[in-house]
């Protein structure tokens, strides 16, 4: 069977039409410890506590898959009309520091707009937000007041987190008539009108369900903190200063942006710890007390089972990381799925996105999968989850249910590499007493999306010098 390409990212995806670009990433002179970010499941009890937001535990199973749903429908919308191929030359050059830094990873996600947040601190001195973690977006950005008087004086008075850049000695605005902002920042919606020779480098996003973020460009500087404890500043680091958001942004203080393009803040956190990020996500159901990880530079592997690597293809389609595959098999037998549903070039595709939570299949290769599970489903009483457009179509009682009548599913990469997700991940609880399989249909042409869901379990290492993409089964719960 012919190879396909499978695109990974974690979150948000913007509506763009970019253009091709060359970027370089350098050695770096630095030699830090590793840092981990704490990822933030939209369910987790964490995000509850905040102020004004729809975020935490659901009132329910149905409620919480209702809500998942709802999410995946406006982000499948937003991944089809952004997988546009373009093609981009991009150079890792050799980086001396092999260290780590581990953010916390925490899940959560609202119309489209991803399942995980992490706590991030900017400025001078440092202030901290609730970012959505994207390896969809290429621009950080967070909730700000800048120019405006009355921009979120309301959430100010809330005592809700509004960057305010005058108050940070270390920010700098980009300026609207350099290169930067007219070339480089074109594709990230940069607005090439300057009201005055000494404005701001504007930007004018729009995301594909109509919401719409309007702010200025600078640079700042990060403060990570290491996994022996020590806090160190990333300096430079392009963030987005939104100051009026139109739209569906109200329970999140900004976004994260993880895609590979030299303003991301992945990129530029990858030069001083090992040109390596990598995420490792729990079961969503999981006790609170059990946490993802966002995590850049080398993690120990000497606890997990034998990584495997697969060729990771930078620059295909941006700013998303894609890698071969060549199949998909049911208890060792490969199905018959026609090569286009997988060719880019067809109009297929397959994602790896950590924002969806069910995988989405193209007909030609959903048909082939469920038709696979008919025998074993059939034995159980056939139910509906009733929560909306877009539910999974197939779901049955629990009783008499045992994940050893499930078969196996395996995900075949072209270089010999598999992904052999739990039964769990793929037969999901979804209500009471109800069990769904975790695949939902989506058109013909268009991409294909492997969830958050299917996922779990599982360390994922982007390696941006060598070109792998490893991954191994974990419980994620590794010492740092």
């Amino acid at each position: 069977m012919e190879s396909s390409i499978i695109f990974i990212f974690l979150s948000l995806s913007l509506f763009s039409n970019n253009c091709n670009f060359f970027f370089q990433v350098h050695a770096s002179k630095y030699n830090h410890g590793k840092v981990k970010f704490k990822l933030i499941h939209r369910h987790s009890p964490e995000l509850g506590k905040m102020s004004g937001t729809t975020l935490g535990p659901p009132s329910s199973s149905r409620e919480r898959i209702k809500q998942l749903i709802h999410s995946d429908t406006a982000r499948l919308h937003a991944i089809s009309h952004r997988l546009v191929p373009r093609r981009k030359n991009f150079q890792v050059e050799t980086l001396r520091s092999s260290n780590l830094v581990e953010l916390p990873m925490r899940s959560a996600a609202d119309i489209g707009t991803g399942q995980y947040f992490v706590s991030f601190r900017i400025g001078s001195p440092p202030r901290k937000f609730i970012m959505i973690a994207d390896t969809g977006s290429t621009v950080t950005w967070m909730k700000c007041k800048y120019k405006c008087k009355t921009c979120f004086d309301d959430r100010i008075h809330h005592h809700e987190r509004i960057f305010n850049p005058k108050t940070s000695r270390t920010f700098i605005p980009i300026p609207c008539i350099s290169s930067m902002c007219k070339q480089d920042l074109a594709r990230s919606f940069s607005l090439q009108k300057c009201h005055r020779s000494t404005s701001p480098c504007a930007y004018d996003f729009r995301y594909s369900d109509g919401t719409k973020v309007l702010g200025i460009f600078g640079n700042d500087t990060v403060i990570v903190r290491l996994t022996n404890g020590k806090k160190i500043k990333v300096p430079d680091v392009m963030i987005g200063c939104s100051e009026t958001i139109f739209g569906n942004f109200h329970d999140i203080d900004g976004v994260m942006g993880l895609g590979f393009d030299q303003h991301s803040f992945a990129v530029k956190a990858a030069e001083k710890f090992g040109n390596k990020f990598s995420y490792c996500l729990v079961d969503h159901l999981s006790p609170s007390d059990l946490v993802n990880f966002l995590v850049f530079g080398e993690v120990d592997d000497s606890t997990l089972p034998k990584m495997q690597y697969t060729e990771l293809l930078l620059g295909i389609v941006n700013p998303y990381y894609a890698v071969n595959v060549s199949g998909i098999s049911i208890d060792g037998e490969m199905l018959a799925i026609p090569s286009y549903a997988w060719d880019l070039k067809s109009g297929g595709g397959f994602i790896v996105d950590s924002g969806s939570s069910l995988t989405h299949l193209v007909e030609p290769v959903f048909n082939q999968v469920i038709a696979a599970f008919q025998a074993p489903i059939s034995k159980f009483k056939k139910l509906s989850l009733s929560v909306g457009p877009s539910e999974p179509e197939y779901c049955f009682g629990d009783v008499g249910y045992k994940e050893s009548l499930m078969p196996k599913l395996e995900v075949h990469f072209a270089d010999g590499a598999k992904l052999t997700p739990p039964v769990k991940s793929y037969v999901i609880d979804a209500a009471e007493g109800v069990k769904c399989l975790g695949f939902v249909p989506t058109r013909w042409p268009g991409p294909s999306v492997i969830g958050n869901i299917l996922q779990q379990n599982h360390l994922w290492e982007f390696d941006l010098l060598n070109g792998k993409l490893g991954f191994a089964s974990s419980s994620c719960t590794f010492d740092d």
